[in-house]
């Protein structure tokens, strides 16, 4: 069951938009400056500094705040954060240097609605990666870096919101029999997220959300192909997620997952997640 509150003090959102320009064909920006999110994070932006102001101009969402991680490949990934409220202390990448340059993480201080030193907010896009080979290794490298941030911001208020790329669990995906052993749900790269939620000392004491709000599933998937009918039966993936600190877990109100009414409606592959909390 998804619980909603009538008045969130802080109401943060995650969206992978599949390329911001076609987001924006697509009236999925629009859809967010109709929301009311205090902060959204976006992932595979996919654009220059330029086209991402264009399109947030035209999309109605110019007056926001924005930082930006573009990808050092044209058209790939890209990760960026909007707010209400300005952004401090801006940084990205996530541990390595390599991630740096990738456009995958970017995070900031937004204010906090209690008055409180901020809440920092990072902006993720995990790739998907392969099952073996460079690109297993590289996708596995991410998580690692994610777990020496979240220890070190887990007596603070953070949030992580983003494209994980990874189903935790068989009850994250529809056809989880079928996906054993291929990239996404990998028992390697589900214990990185076991490790993440676990309790400590041995886990770091983090919350997963979606899944805290909307039961023990299966579903609320986020993604779904846009080939085939998996939009239609509801054959999808729960890769989009927005975690919580301690402390902010403890402040969380509620969950929703937009996904659209149909098919012709969806403005992404993904469905974009809002985060309440008081």
């Amino acid at each position: 069951m998804t619980l909603l509150p009538t008045q969130p003090a802080l109401h943060a959102v995650t969206a992978n938009v599949n390329g911001i320009r076609a987001a924006l064909r697509r009236g999925g920006l629009e859809w967010i400056a109709r929301s009311d999110a205090d902060v959204v994070c976006l992932q595979e932006v996919r654009a220059t500094p330029d086209q991402v102001a264009q399109a947030l101009g035209a999309g109605g969402l110019g007056d926001w705040h924005l930082a930006l991680a573009e990808g050092n490949r044209p058209g790939h990934a890209g990760v960026a954060m909007l707010s209400r409220t300005p952004l401090a202390d801006v940084s990205v990448g996530v541990g390595a240097a390599e991630f740096a340059e990738q456009g995958r993480w970017i995070e900031a201080t937004v204010a906090d609605p209690q008055g409180g030193p901020g809440i920092r907010v990072a902006s993720v896009y995990v790739h998907t990666g392969d099952a073996e080979g460079p690109r297993r290794e590289e996708k596995d490298r991410v998580p690692t870096e994610m777990s020496s941030w979240m220890r070190a911001h887990a007596q603070s208020s953070a949030l992580i919101c983003g494209d994980l790329n990874v189903a935790h669990s068989e009850n994250d995906i529809k056809n989880w029999r079928g996906n054993r052993g291929k990239a996404g749900f990998l028992e390697s790269e589900r214990a990185h997220l076991d490790h993440w939620y676990g309790p400590p000392p041995e886990g770091l004491g983090w919350a997963d959300l979606g899944r805290q709000f909307g039961g023990a599933g299966p579903g609320p998937y986020t993604w779904w192909s846009w080939r085939g009918r998996g939009f239609d039966t509801d054959g999808g993936w729960r890769i989009d997620a927005v975690l919580a600190s301690p402390a902010m877990a403890e402040r969380a109100t509620g969950v929703e997952v937009h996904k659209a009414a149909t098919y012709a409606q969806r403005w992404s592959d993904h469905a974009a997640v809002s985060a309440f909390f008081d």
